[in-house]
């Protein structure tokens, strides 16, 4: 048994041993789990993919004469944003579009750029035009504003995410025979033309603590290149789901919500994606630290790509019309090698995330905390665990009666 506290005096002391999740697993494979629980201190872990939960909020302080930004529109690089708080406080979300895209004339469906794309640019140092109207008071009097705004005048800039580093996803399919569908798992061509994922895997956050044993409010994470936290569970967090051996979800379960500095992250870790016939996203860097207190958690990081398996799903109806049915599962050994079989038919296979860009997340990490930059933080309060009774709920519509 260790506990967080030593594991971070071996940390300032240059002593900790600190691997990944891709090394425990060959460490654990050679010398045991009791032996690696007592020479292993730290499993970093990364995940780097589309996490549309995903925005920022920044105070623009005040304009001379004033404006009260949230009593009207506002919009940055044309995309619409959202000030509904008080008179400086602007929230931008990652799937916001533009409300006039001369680009979708030209290329309808495109979704050139969003609010991911005004995020990675607000990252970048790039100047963002910030347009907005409101109906003017005696105190704020001003009614209209055009301006350029940077980030690096902003009071403050921080990004919250609501949900991000799935526990696991599905795999998406076409079952349709007519027409490739469009959607948030990317151009699905028919009759099963093809098959996409998104997860790290052996590599992923939340597949590494599948039980959320160290990973709760308070943890210290990578996020966007700077550093983050855990700051609650994410929306959709769905614990009580069916588990393979080893505890790893056998579907969509657990996620977190992480907040950080924005001024203190960069472009190359958040970038704006656009999804062709479905909208914009951003793209999110995201690495967990795992302490290793005791075999159990040794045992968990060990996990592989072989050991944790995905549910197939047709996108072009079940999904779309809240069928929860699967065509069969696979592992992730399996989605990576470039080809599935479904049906007694060869699928090729293409990931929505980067497994080489969450193994350089957890590279990156594992050297900061070598280095004594990056010390582990204890959680005050754990994720909801299945045995607590969370459960995600679909909409329950209601007649409304006028």
């Amino acid at each position: 048994m260790k506990t967080i506290q030593e594991i971070n005096e071996k940390i300032k002391n240059g002593k900790a041993v600190v691997v990944t999740a891709e090394e425990i697993i060959d460490i654990v494979e050679h010398e045991g789990a009791e032996r690696a629980a007592r020479r292993v201190d730290v499993v970093t872990t990364g995940t780097f993919g589309p996490m549309c939960s995903s925005g920022t909020y920044f105070n623009v302080g005040h304009s001379k004469p004033k404006i009260k930004l949230g009593s009207g529109r506002v919009t940055l690089n044309n995309v619409a944003a959202y000030a509904g708080f008080a008179a400086l406080d602007v929230q931008i979300g990652a799937t916001s579009l533009p409300e006039d895209d001369p680009t979708n004339k030209v290329y309808p469906g495109k979704f050139e750029y969003g609010g991911g794309h005004v995020i990675e640019d607000l990252v970048a140092g790039k100047d963002i035009k910030l347009s907005a109207s409101a109906y003017g008071t005696d105190c704020y009097p001003r009614k209209k504003i055009e301006t350029l705004i940077n980030i690096k005048d902003l009071n403050e800039a921080v990004l919250f995410n609501y949900r991000n580093a799935y526990q696991n996803y599905n795999v998406a399919v076409n079952v349709g025979k007519e027409k490739s569908i469009h959607t948030y798992m990317g151009i699905l061509k028919p009759d099963f033309g093809n098959a996409n994922y998104c997860s790290a895997g052996q590599l992923s956050p939340l597949l590494n603590d599948p039980f959320y044993k160290t990973i709760g409010v308070g943890t210290r994470i990578f996020l966007g290149g700077g550093t983050g936290y855990v700051a609650w569970h994410g929306t959709q967090h769905n614990p009580a789901v069916k588990r393979a051996h080893g505890g790893t979800p056998q579907v969509p379960a657990g996620t977190i919500a992480v907040i950080g500095n924005l001024k203190e992250m960069k472009s190359e870790w958040l970038r704006g994606a656009s999804f062709e016939g479905y909208g914009v996203t951003l793209m999110v860097g995201i690495g967990v630290p795992i302490p290793i207190l005791n075999e159990e958690i040794v045992r968990y990081t060990a996990v592989r790509d072989e050991d944790i398996y995905a549910q197939i799903v047709d996108y072009s109806h079940d999904y779309p019309n809240g069928i929860s049915h699967s065509l069969g599962e696979v592992n992730y050994k399996e989605l990576r090698s470039g080809s599935i079989k479904i049906h007694g038919k060869s699928v090729p296979t293409a990931s929505l995330s980067s497994y080489s860009k969450a193994r350089e997340i957890s590279e990156k990490l594992k050297k900061e905390i070598q280095k004594g930059t990056f010390l582990l933080t204890e959680h005050v309060k754990p994720l909801p665990s299945a045995e607590s009774g969370h459960k995600f709920r679909p909409l329950r519509e209601r007649p409304i009666k006028e």
